[in-house]
């Protein structure tokens, strides 16, 4: 198999479809790493459920508030013009659609856009947050994801086998090999990695692939 693309690598390809002033939601953990990789001349708006619109960057390590934190309670700076809020206001705002975009992690994603991101079964520990919510409330849900479990097992599946967090929700999954729109139950292939070919990619994905046309080589910078 061809080299994958690294967590950055994955961040900074999501990153570059979010348009300028979009509000945005990013899940925690791996997806945070988005907000890194903005491109130049854009700016995105970020919210966290725990009520702060417009957050920046960490701050240096030593000069953290942590009286200002995001939902995964990791220290954050504010941005002019941000604004607090109660928790059910910030939940207000993503049941009431005001989000254009979210973007969060996976254990599965279906060709039918399913998510399943919050329980890995019985043995697991539960921890949906507010991606509930948040997937039947932004505008456009994207994934990022490795492409195959740490067993080599597909994550892109024909139907999830976990518990589900949202019903038809993801649009567009970006993994370690691709970027991958879901349109009418179906995965269709918009990038991949140039060195590896459309059947080693459709052997590592549990549901066909779909081509319309010319396939975009997936280049991303060293990060």
């Amino acid at each position: 198999m061809s080299d994958k693309l690294s967590n950055a690598q994955i961040a900074w390809r999501a990153a570059q479809d979010i348009e300028d002033g979009a509000y945005v939601n990013l899940g925690i953990g791996f997806p945070e790493m988005v907000a890194k990789f903005q491109p130049p001349g854009r700016k995105a708006i970020f919210h966290t459920e725990n009520g702060i619109l417009n957050f920046g960057e960490a701050p240096p390590e030593g000069e953290e508030d942590w009286d200002l934190i995001n939902a995964g309670k990791k220290a954050v700076t504010l941005n002019p013009g941000a604004a607090f809020f109660h928790h059910a206001d910030s939940f207000a705002m993503v049941r009431g659609g005001h989000l254009d975009v979210t973007i969060l992690g996976a254990y599965e994603v279906a060709e039918t856009g399913d998510l399943a991101n919050w329980s890995t079964g019985p043995r697991g520990i539960p921890a949906v947050g507010g991606a509930m919510d948040l997937v039947h409330g932004a505008k456009r849900v994207a994934v990022i994801t490795d492409h195959v479990t740490r067993d080599g097992k597909p994550k892109l599946v024909k139907a999830c086998s976990l518990p589900l967090t949202g019903v038809g929700c993801v649009t567009r999954v970006y993994t370690s090999l691709a970027v991958i729109d879901i349109e009418n139950a179906r995965f269709v292939l918009r990038e991949k990695l140039p060195g590896m070919s459309l059947d080693e990619l459709q052997a590592l994905t549990g549901a066909e692939l779909v081509v319309h046309g010319d396939i975009a080589s997936l280049h991303v910078p060293e990060l």
